[in-house]
């Protein structure tokens, strides 16, 4: 039998209650959020730790335990995905935008020995310029490209995504067309 808990739920308000149902429900939520609400849902209604983790499909009353202590200290917050472990994000918003603009910007023949940018072509420069990430490396540049919405093009080189060129009958207007919602769309 287990002893008396070190730190019980706390009571639940309404909203909290209501919440905690409409993710343990939910089919579009990640599996852990649901996962997780549906142990803290268990808890609130008596079941022990380990009790609510097999209800919920898991082994361990001792995780169940933790989410307690998390939820009573964050509320609703202890449900959302924290980081997994590995290397810390080292590159601030400042950081990636200086990627961005790099990218952004025509190579020039003679100072980036390239006519198109290329992951290397981008970490070198990136490297050399005074106001550069100096130990950038090149799956920083791919990942902070693809957030932002680029893509590497049958061309050989990097274009946003989420933009169209449209040419008319006529063949002399060429208009660019930027999808406003490219961005939520991906999410």
């Amino acid at each position: 039998m287990a002893g008396p808990q070190k730190d019980p739920l706390r009571s639940l308000t309404r909203d909290e209650r209501a919440r905690l149902e409409q993710f343990s429900r939910s089919r579009s939520e990640p599996a852990a959020q649901v996962t997780r609400a549906t142990e803290l849902l268990a808890v609130a209604d008596g079941a022990s730790y380990q009790a609510a983790a097999r209800m919920a499909g898991r082994r361990s009353g001792d995780a169940v335990a933790q989410l307690v202590a998390r939820f009573n200290r964050a509320g609703l917050a202890a449900l959302a995905e924290r980081h997994g472990g590995g290397q810390p994000k080292r590159y601030t918003p400042a950081a990636r935008e200086r990627i961005l603009r790099e990218v952004r910007r025509p190579p020039e023949r003679e100072a980036d020995g390239t006519a198109t940018w290329s992951l290397s072509a981008l970490q070198r420069a990136l490297r050399r310029a005074p106001d550069g990430l100096p130990r950038v490396s090149t799956y920083t540049i791919w990942w902070t490209l693809h957030e932002a919405g680029f893509d590497w093009g049958k061309d050989r080189s990097w274009c946003a995504t989420g933009t169209a060129v449209r040419k008319r009958k006529n063949g002399t207007v060429t208009v660019t067309v930027t999808d406003p919602d490219a961005v939520a769309k991906k999410t």
